[in-house]
């Protein structure tokens, strides 16, 4: 018997604070109309001090479980699709599945930049229609502003924060994420970089430089940009055995109007079928597509039966897109206030599960060095149980853990 992966839940959350055009234009010599015209941003989210990708793929991924009504300790899998991570490690699909209270979940990354979602998404489904899992969070999170150059005009003016997640779940009904498509071409990697990394390290040198930066070749990523979008759209239609007249709905990254209105042309299909949101988050790169489906549903613009595609591109460069036939009015996800406070109930307790492990952890720390400090006291020598460092001192040869 087939197995399907169904979109039963979703979830967006952005930051308050709001920055306009026209705040830009104190920080870099630019101009509400200059930026407009150019790009069609007006506005877009980031993120305050104690915001944080995890926090806002929290917010979010809270939301898709409450519309999917599914309690977050009966989740298998959290994929995380940022290239903004709280840390290089942990992942912050942890941080996330641990804020959820998903205790039986496994989590892991995925970074594809702008792809990223699509990426984490064709990952998910694939779990699903395997039989390893039966339900997936899907989050795409980004804190976009925590590498921006505030003095380069050409790159800050364009993103934003954001964070949009998906539930997927398992059946043996037909639909759901009917066909997915991914691609990259790693000859074009220099064209979108953020360069933190183990070939650019942070240090004094770099970030003088103002290496650790993001930094775009706009020009040849608008190319890329306008041919893939099409492209993949084409290929990922045909794959489901549709034609571009049976789409409902197109969702593309979110990046440029310009770019979403080339592809619309070179499709042939109206403008007004391509969703766009841009002028209020600007490009929120992996979570640039679940904010836009998230917006969509809320406008009346997706219904039980469309076809949508999905669509990303970015860094890497990367690709990717995704069909899906939507199978449940959103109508029917309008919980009663009571469930909705079984839901906040369960994610108050979560936090105090999690804050008890830490704490458990921490006085397990302490008693451990207590005993080690009687031992030392009473017999003269180490703990023969106390970390070798502590024992024998640096490693021979070694200084600071290097040779």
């Amino acid at each position: 018997m087939s197995r399907y992966a169904h979109i039963t839940g979703w979830g967006a959350y952005a930051p308050p604070r709001v920055v306009t055009n026209d705040d830009l234009s104190h920080l870099v010599p630019t101009t509400d109309e200059w930026i407009r015209d150019r790009t069609g941003i007006v506005e877009r989210h980031i993120a305050d001090e104690g915001e944080y990708t995890s926090t806002l793929g929290i917010r979010a991924g809270q939301r898709a479980l409450e519309v999917a009504g599914l309690d977050p300790a009966k989740l298998d899998l959290v994929i995380c699709a940022t290239s903004t991570p709280d840390y290089l490690m942990p992942n912050t699909a942890s941080l996330i599945q641990d804020g959820l209270g998903a205790s039986r979940a496994a989590a892991f990354d995925l970074n594809a930049a702008c792809s990223g979602f699509v990426y984490a998404l064709s990952v998910g489904a694939g779990m699903i229609r395997s039989g390893t899992y039966d339900s997936v969070l899907v989050v795409g999170a980004e804190s976009m502003s925590r590498v921006m150059d505030w003095t380069d005009r050409s790159t800050c003016v364009l993103f934003g924060d954001g964070a949009g997640a998906v539930v997927l779940q398992g059946s043996d009904r037909p639909g759901g994420v009917l066909a997915c498509e991914m691609g990259s071409d790693g000859s074009g990697g220099d064209l979108l970089t953020v360069g933190l990394g183990t070939r650019n390290p942070m240090t004094q040198d770099t970030l003088a430089a103002g290496d650790t930066f993001l930094k775009m070749n706009g020009q040849q990523v608008f190319r890329f940009a306008t041919r893939i979008l099409a492209e993949s759209t084409r290929n990922v239609v045909g794959k489901a055995g549709l034609e571009l007249a049976d789409i409902d709905l197109i969702i593309p990254h979110q990046a440029n109007t310009r770019i979403i209105e080339a592809a619309a042309r070179k499709m042939d299909v109206p403008a007004e079928r391509l969703f766009c949101n841009l002028d209020r988050y600007g490009n929120t790169s992996a979570a640039s597509v679940p904010l836009a489906l998230v917006d969509a549903i809320d406008a009346g613009r997706v219904r039980a039966g469309d076809h949508i595609v999905m669509v990303g591109f970015g860094g890497g460069l990367t690709w990717g897109a995704c069909l899906v036939e939507w199978s449940i009015s959103p109508r029917d996800r309008a919980w009663p206030l009571w469930w909705r406070g079984v839901q906040w109930t369960r994610y108050r307790l979560a936090g105090a599960k999690s804050f008890l492990h830490r704490a458990d952890r921490r006085l397990a720390t302490i008693g451990s060095r207590v005993r080690r400090r009687e031992h030392e006291r009473d017999n003269g020598t180490p703990d023969a149980h106390a970390p070798r460092a502590e024992r024998n001192g640096p490693a021979n040869g070694r200084v600071n853990g290097r040779l």
